[in-house]
């Protein structure tokens, strides 16, 4: 098994239309083999003082995937480069870090 944290920073005032977007894509990538969790998550304030800033314009996508061939199956998806072409002008940019249970 394998973590997935993605970071998708938004453009301004545009994290509404993103989630709306991802949430209609999801059903998509749950179907898909190998997937174990896969959702949207986004800043909240806590009081913790480890915790940093909030981040209005950022989402952060929590994924579990069997392996790492499920991974690259899944960003190789049809339905995903779809919405990878939906969301072009919303995204500002993307990372990913994969990782693995110690």
């Amino acid at each position: 098994m394998i973590h997935v944290i993605a970071t998708i920073e938004i453009a301004d005032g545009k994290r509404e239309a993103f989630l709306k977007a991802f949430h209609e894509n999801v059903p998509h990538v749950k179907a898909e083999a190998g997937c174990l969790e896969y959702g949207p998550t986004v800043d909240m304030e806590t009081g913790i003082g480890a915790q940093g800033p909030v981040r209005e314009n950022v989402v952060t996508v929590v994924e579990k995937w069997e392996s790492l061939d499920h991974l690259n199956d899944h960003l190789a998806a049809p339905h995903m480069v779809t919405y990878r072409e939906q969301v072009k002008d919303i995204v500002k940019g993307a990372s990913l870090q994969i990782l693995a249970p110690a």
